[in-house]
């Protein structure tokens, strides 16, 4: 099987490093395709990857095509690869906000499966929602689902309503996790910690606060309870965030992304 991605940024080349060792691609070198000079020779040295720089030698004979560019790029590019497509082919966009309706309009095709992938997916961690159009066969979203999974997991949503969703929550959600971890270096380093130590600290916190919410079965407001004692330490740092709103402010956070996402849409 032959497979394409479109675009070697930071998601494509993510996402081609994943599937360049999928036994999908049956000794097949993974196909990227872009136009950047600097990138083409970086990936030529990787050694993994068939590079090209012209759509026409690489486009037409691929069965999977990665969608991997900037929202505002793809109509400049559905332009240019309109002609080389055919209704065989199955498009798998990387892209926010850019709906299956749009690409099928926009390419001439049918078979298009549109994710919402996130930052982890670069150590293998990351999380892709995916759903389909009506013309994708259960064989090919299986087979798309085992290239996504090559990044971490995935979770197949029903409608893109929930594709938008997780543009709010897992999509721009490491985003999050950063700005609180950066507001906790900040008041360690001015408590007097060194940048060393105030990393250690916060990044270990996380870690180790995420296995514990994994490894087992309680809420996340469970866990609140079994460390926030009455009249304690954390207690007062929970109750100062609840005087400041800081949970509906984060809900609020997740929902512009959310809304941000249908808009691009529309755009």
């Amino acid at each position: 099987m032959k497979v394409l991605v479109i675009g070697a940024g930071n998601m494509g080349f993510t996402y081609s490093e994943g599937m360049a060792s999928s036994p999908l691609l049956s000794k097949q070198k993974l196909r990227i395709y872009d136009t950047d000079p600097n990138k083409i020779k970086t990936l030529n040295e990787d050694g993994r990857f068939n590079v090209y720089s012209k759509l026409e030698d690489c486009l037409p004979k691929s069965d999977i095509v990665f969608i991997a560019v900037k929202p505002y790029h793809c109509e400049g590019l559905f332009a240019e690869m309109k002609p080389m497509v055919n209704k065989e082919q199955l498009f798998v966009s990387l892209m926010a906000g850019v709906t299956i309706e749009t690409i099928q309009e926009q390419l001439g095709v049918k078979k298009v499966v549109r994710t919402m992938p996130n930052l982890p997916a670069q150590v293998g961690k990351g999380v892709t929602s995916y759903t389909e159009s009506e013309e994708v066969t259960k064989i090919e979203l299986l087979m798309v689902r085992n290239l996504l999974d090559t990044t971490g997991t995935s979770i197949h949503v029903t409608t893109q309503k929930f594709i938008d969703a997780s543009t709010g929550i897992s999509g721009s959600g490491p985003a999050y996790v950063f700005y609180f971890m950066q507001s906790m270096l900040d008041a360690a380093l001015k408590m007097g910690f060194s940048d060393y130590d105030s990393k250690v600290l916060v990044s270990s916190t996380f870690e180790g606060a995420i296995e514990l919410f994994n490894q087992n079965n309680l809420s996340p407001e469970s866990w609140i309870d079994r460390v926030a004692s009455k009249g304690g330490t954390t207690r007062a740092a929970i109750d100062s965030m609840e005087d400041n709103n800081v949970n509906e402010l984060i809900k609020e956070a997740a929902y512009a992304a959310f809304d941000r996402a249908v808009e691009l849409g529309k755009e």
